[in-house]
């Protein structure tokens, strides 16, 4: 008699996470504080990039498809009306809130996963399928959260430096949190209609992504070294990402006071 064993699609991804994540071993950094001037700072941060050839290698791919591909049709999309712009952003970002809500949930933070709830059941009901930010006139404003920044906050250190193939510069805690971010799938994976909408919010967040990331690429691609300068700001700017979660502080704690952080995960 032969046993058929059944396994979820998402055991081999999420094994794999696993992996990676046991690899990228704890954090010894020191605590993320809040400076005189509101902005939250991260001492210590090293980048350590051990493969660096190989990810240069990877990023010159990754940067003909941006510079021929994506890069070009942000900056379309960016000439569209502003309601149709706020209308994808905010499409997306509601689409993504069960995740926010579930990173919450996993960081320790009740009162983020509050929010994060109700601004998804608002937005969903009375923003029409979150095309309209309702819950941000009503004072709940809108944060990020993902698995990534979960795991800075339970102290993972962040790991080597990866260009991944087409979703760019990240470092090994970072590509784990995508890894398991892929595999779970808060609204289950059996219904068409759903289905589409993920695939829209996918795209639309994609595209509307880069278009907000456009004048920080702009500025670095006039810097000597662009793949170092890239690597170098996201580095430093997820490691902000992570010590927001750690102080638990919502968007009125800027986390970077000079740019928007760069939204490379959604």
């Amino acid at each position: 008699m032969s046993v058929t064993t059944f396994a979820s699609p998402a055991a081999r991804p999420i094994t794999l996470a696993m992996t990676m994540l046991l690899a990228s071993g704890c954090a010894s950094n020191p605590a993320p504080v809040i400076n005189s001037a509101g902005c939250i700072t991260t001492p210590g941060q090293v980048v350590n990039d051990p493969a660096e050839s190989i990810n240069r290698g990877i990023f010159v791919v990754n940067r003909a498809l941006d510079d021929y591909l994506l890069a070009p049709v942000a900056r379309g999309y960016r000439q569209l009306p502003d309601f149709a712009q706020s209308g994808v952003h905010n499409f997306a970002a509601n689409f993504g809130e069960p995740m926010v809500f579930i990173n919450d949930l996993l960081q320790g933070n009740p009162k983020r996963s509050m929010v994060t709830a109700t601004r998804f059941i608002t937005n969903s009901t009375v923003g029409v399928v979150g095309l309209i930010d309702v819950s941000s006139r009503f004072g709940l404003e809108r944060h990020r959260a993902d698995f990534g920044q979960t795991f800075g906050v339970w102290n993972i250190a962040d790991g080597p430096i990866v260009e991944l193939p087409l979703f760019g510069t990240s470092n090994l805690r970072d590509a784990t949190g995508r890894v398991l971010g892929f595999a779970i799938d808060p609204f289950g994976s059996n219904s068409d209609t759903l289905d589409t909408l993920g695939t829209v919010s996918t795209v639309g967040g994609t595209v509307d992504g880069r278009a907000q990331r456009l004048p920080m690429t702009d500025a670095l691609q006039r810097q000597p070294d662009y793949y170092a300068a890239l690597r170098d700001t996201v580095a430093e700017r997820r490691a902000q990402f992570v010590a927001e979660g750690k102080l638990g502080a919502a968007l009125e704690a800027p986390v970077n006071c000079e740019a928007e952080m760069v939204d490379e995960q959604n």
